[in-house]
């Protein structure tokens, strides 16, 4: 059974490889020795990325390519790249997508992201990010392994994916104007739709695409608000830090080898309330 698990000299193409959530992704691709292909749009970012995993991880196998996931031409070299250096691709994790800290100290971003005065440049930078990104990716990583008869695709969604933000717990008693942008709802309920045609339409290649739901990771946020939050989870907490990483690691390995268009959600409970 143990065996079932095992992604050892796989290639796994992570997206949005800077971001926190990022961090569960590269960290099972590494333990369990694979090969990471990670994209950012963020160049510093991956540099740091890179030192810092090299520096954890003697054994790390890395590759970085820092571009914008929604321009084809660059997916596209990308996946020229890949396949001169690896000869394949194994694993696509659409994991990128914008997701606004949104405080008092964004004054702009308070008032641009209120849906009833949504400025259209937020809207459009983040389908084309979370969207259309995931769709090039798809497209491009997804054929090759098509044409192999054989690949994963892991799309990651949200606990937002089936239910809308409580946007009460983004504020204190003094203020009710900060929100989760309409656009990360449209994003991460978009991208379910994204796993189930994907799923259906490769069947017959062996490229089984499945998407992981996962709610808000501790971090440092304000007290107040995971207060908040919490009493909105069954379990009274949000997830720990590396908490998603079994969930990944059985996703992207033949552990899930009868799983096809399916949902993994990983919330604590929230959504089943």
């Amino acid at each position: 059974m143990s065996n079932n698990f095992s992604i050892k000299d796989k290639v796994i193409i992570i997206t949005g490889a800077a971001g926190l959530l990022a961090e569960q992704h590269i960290e099972i691709v590494i333990e369990n020795g694979a090969i990471g292909i990670l994209l950012d749009i963020n160049k510093q970012k991956l540099k740091t990325k890179k030192k810092y995993y090299l520096n954890k991880y003697k054994s790390a196998r890395l590759d970085f390519f820092a571009g914008d996931i929604s321009n084809e031409k660059f997916i596209k070299n990308v996946k020229k790249n890949i396949i001169k250096k690896y000869k394949k691709i194994d694993v696509l994790i659409n994991n990128a997508a914008i997701d606004y800290k949104i405080d008092k100290s964004h004054k702009n971003l308070v008032s641009k992201t209120q849906l009833e005065n949504f400025d259209l440049n937020l809207w459009q930078k983040d389908l084309n990010v979370g969207l259309t990104g995931a769709l090039i990716c798809t497209k491009f990583f997804g054929s090759e392994m098509a044409k192999k008869k054989i690949g994963i695709i892991l799309n990651i969604a949200s606990d937002l994916s089936f239910i809308a933000p409580d946007n009460r717990i983004y504020n204190d008693n003094k203020s009710n104007k900060i929100v989760k942008p309409a656009s990360y709802s449209v994003v991460k309920h978009g991208i379910i739709g994204l796993t189930r045609y994907t799923s259906a339409y490769w069947a017959d290649k062996n490229v089984r695409c499945n998407a992981l739901a996962p709610g808000g990771i501790k971090t440092n946020q304000p007290v107040n608000f995971i207060k908040k939050i919490s009493k909105l989870i069954p379990m009274r907490r949000m997830a720990k830090k590396g908490e998603y990483k079994s969930s990944i690691l059985f996703l992207i390995s033949e552990a899930s080898s009868y799983m096809n268009g399916a949902i993994l959600v990983v919330d604590g409970g929230r959504t089943v309330l």
